[in-house]
């Protein structure tokens, strides 16, 4: 069972939708971003500011698996749990349509630190991170 640390509800917005009717897939991209993006911003740090700090946490390496495809309107919510693989977190992103829960999008995402542009390991990160960290 996964261990879900954070979620994020959200709603499709009309012009996500491709002529099939469906949120075209860069869009779930997005979604998975902003749920990360928000995710951090629950532990305290700021995107931004950690950038103007010079670390820079980048996405290395991403996979989706689309299962259900959402329409304009849907609601859905956005899950992740995260691990520490050597210098890399993996993001583990899964997204719910509501209300019956149906998969819509399992997905993975590796992310690195770049620290004043050179690929390393974060000790706030590492700090922040420990409470949510799966085994």
């Amino acid at each position: 069972m996964e261990k879900y640390i954070y979620e994020l509800k959200m709603k499709v917005r009309d012009y996500e939708c491709d002529l099939q009717g469906i949120v075209n897939n860069a869009n779930y991209q997005h979604y998975i971003e902003h749920t990360r993006h928000e995710f951090l911003s629950s532990t305290g740090l700021s995107f931004a500011r950690l950038h103007e700090e010079g670390v820079d946490p980048v996405v290395a390496r991403l996979n989706m698996a689309f299962k259900t495809p959402l329409k304009s309107g849907d609601e859905f919510v956005s899950k992740l749990y995260l691990k520490k693989e050597g210098i890399k977190y993996v993001f583990y992103q899964d997204i719910f349509r509501l209300p019956d829960m149906k998969v819509v999008i399992k997905s993975t995402v590796e992310a690195v630190c770049l620290i004043n542009g050179r690929l390393g390991n974060s000790e706030l990160f590492d700090k922040t991170f420990a409470p949510y960290i799966s085994e």
